[in-house]
């Protein structure tokens, strides 16, 4: 199997997953999304399994990363209904954080063009677990638009890695065949 195949294109497809995961983990870290910081911590280390696994030919590697390619897509589809409220879910709620803090996306705050502002607290309260009440104005796009960009990218990524994950495992395949 040539370099100009489905293996260089695999290569290419699991460096430019690496790129959108790293990316995303920072932004989910900001945000101190704990779900999405977890899944991508995983996506992380398969996309990297199956990145040695093309470079190595090992098709077991291959087929791992194939199946997460699958879950993944199906992470991100929850990850889009989510933002978009679908089914009764709903983005204000903490169930990205494991219901352990109440942090957001980071980009609700911190969007194109948006701008912040706190409130100050009320006169007489100054504990270390107050917050500050905050109003964001003037954002260009709605910050669960962004994520929903973010996961249409990692679903479109992820299905053209399943395919040439595929179509690399089959190849490797036939020829191990054809040498036997």
């Amino acid at each position: 199997m040539g370099c100009c195949s489905g293996r260089c294109t695999l290569i290419f497809i699991c460096t430019l997953q690496l790129v959108l995961a790293l990316e995303r983990q920072v932004f989910d870290f900001l945000g101190y999304q704990w779900a999405p910081i977890l899944a991508n911590f995983f996506h992380i280390i398969i996309v990297i399994l199956g990145l040695f696994g093309t470079i190595q030919y090992r098709p077991r590697y291959i087929v791992v990363y194939t199946v997460w390619a699958a879950i993944w897509v199906a992470w991100n589809v929850f990850i889009i209904c989510f933002y978009l409220e679908v089914g009764g879910l709903s983005k204000d709620s903490d169930l990205l954080t494991f219901n352990i803090s109440a942090h957001h996306s980071w980009w609700s705050e911190h969007g194109p063009g948006c701008v912040r502002r706190e409130m100050p607290q009320a006169p007489g309260v100054h504990t270390t677990e107050s917050h500050s009440y905050i109003t964001v104005m003037g954002c260009f796009v709605d910050y669960q638009y962004i994520e929903v960009m973010h996961s249409g990218a990692q679903i479109l990524v992820a299905l053209l890695g399943f395919v040439y994950a595929c179509y690399v495992v089959s190849a490797i395949t036939e020829e191990e065949d054809s040498c036997e």
